[in-house]
């Protein structure tokens, strides 16, 4: 395997990792613990989330009890999530661990979602509860367990609704970095060679500030690096067409795209159930796909490249192989990327860990070394950066919501990191609405 990935990626428990929806530097040291980059080295406190979470950890020493409740999607919306939260649950215990399911159409059962995760805190053991992805109805949810349990740690990873407004029910928010990527895909894709990017989404999505935000940075970055930017609607999974109507569609739109937009077009999909879809036509037709909007080996290409990895479960040396050579094989070198490590798995799995060593005193809960040491775990040797969320409008930095993001790989023969976590993101992309 290519250099950077030899030695560095080893088995775990289940399947390490990933799966979406929709600055602080964070970067490794080399030993496999992240510590504070060199864009603002700041160390997040926990004095003004209005949530006390060091009083929270206070009197939980025993390592044997910290009960944490971890809800996530189904393995059709969200399968990395789901998988993330059993090895976490695997790792320590069904007696320390709860899990939980909001439904698939959480759009339409927005009451049943906020039940789910509220339910969660009639167990008075309950230390933490953690949505990963925390979709629309976590926000009320976790403002009814302050009412009721204003002791229960509350963590969002990968917030849907507004950080304005999660953020004040919420210890800790963490969201894959849309502004530093929203920059970084464009740069990678102009220095693939792509002249052109399209951005497929639907008005759910585009309601989101983490996804508005993202397209206003792209097209900006679009524009500086002389590339045309595109945009195209599909199908929302969620809707009465559901995710076959959904992915029939991109599989039928996608020729015509590459038609109209050219083989040295980028795409980009905001939504899981579309990703697969569109990277099984691109593969046919031509086109590029630098990664997914929640980055894995395993998001979409087990699927278009129908692959097995019941024998690699848990090696993700041996799974990012086996992506890699049927891409190859498919004629797909230098075309598509991936992370090496599953976004969605990681959050899951990693967010638990740095609950859990937070809860036990180890750690403090809005620190991103902390947090970025607990990611290391479920990602050994890979490179993360991240920022402290911003708001664009006063610039304003965030105490309690921090943006994370992994090196992004690109497929071929041989293979190769874009060392995108090194690149240092203009400053004027934090302040565009």
């Amino acid at each position: 395997m290519k250099k950077k990935l030899l030695g560095i990626i080893m088995p775990f428990i289940m399947l390490v990792q990933l799966s979406s929806c929709t600055g602080t530097g964070v970067k490794d040291n080399g030993t496999g613990t992240s510590v504070p980059g060199t864009k603002s080295d700041v160390q997040i406190t926990d004095e003004t989330t209005g949530s006390a979470a060091d009083d929270k950890t206070a009197d939980n020493t025993d390592k044997n009890k910290f009960r944490i409740g971890i809800v996530t999607g189904s393995y059709a919306q969200s399968e990395d999530d789901r998988r993330g939260a059993e090895a976490f649950r695997d790792k320590y215990g069904a007696e320390n661990v709860t899990l939980a399911v909001y439904p698939d159409n959480f759009t339409e059962e927005a009451d049943t979602t906020v039940q789910i995760i509220v339910n969660l805190a009639d167990d008075p053991d309950m230390k933490a509860i953690i949505v990963n992805q925390a979709v629309d109805g976590t926000t009320e949810a976790f403002r009814q367990i302050r009412k009721k349990r204003p002791d229960i740690l509350l963590v969002a990873g990968e917030a849907y609704e507004d950080f304005s407004d999660i953020s004040r029910v919420s210890d800790l928010v963490v969201n894959c970095d849309f502004v530093n990527r929203g920059y970084l895909i464009i740069r990678t894709a102009h220095e693939l060679g792509c002249d052109t990017f399209v951005h497929i989404s639907f008005p759910r999505h585009m309601s989101y500030e983490t996804v508005t935000r993202r397209v206003a940075v792209m097209k900006a970055a679009c524009e500086e690096f002389g590339m045309k930017f595109e945009m195209e609607e599909a199908p929302d999974p969620t809707t009465d067409a559901g995710v076959p109507g959904a992915q029939a569609f991109i599989l039928e739109h996608v020729p015509e795209w590459v038609d109209k937009y050219g083989e040295k077009t980028a795409f980009f999909c905001t939504n899981d159930a579309h990703t697969e879809p569109l990277i099984k036509k691109l593969l046919e037709c031509g086109g590029y796909f630098i990664e997914a909007d929640l980055p894995s080996p395993l998001m979409g290409y087990p699927g278009a490249l129908d692959l097995d990895f019941t024998k690699e479960a848990g090696d993700f040396e041996k799974i990012l192989q086996k992506v890699e050579a049927a891409v190859v094989k498919a004629g797909g070198a230098g075309r598509f990327g991936t992370w090496a490590y599953s976004y969605g798995y990681t959050v899951s799995a990693g967010l638990a860990e740095h609950v859990r060593n937070v809860i036990l005193g180890e750690s403090k809960l809005t620190d991103i070394g902390d947090l970025s040491k607990a990611y290391s775990i479920f990602s050994p040797g890979v490179d993360w950066n991240g920022t402290a969320y911003v708001d664009a409008s006063t610039g304003t930095k965030s105490e309690n919501t921090v943006l994370i993001y992994q090196d992004t790989y690109i497929f071929g023969d041989p293979g190769h990191y874009m060392e995108a976590t090194k690149v240092e993101v203009p400053e004027k992309y934090f302040t565009i609405e």
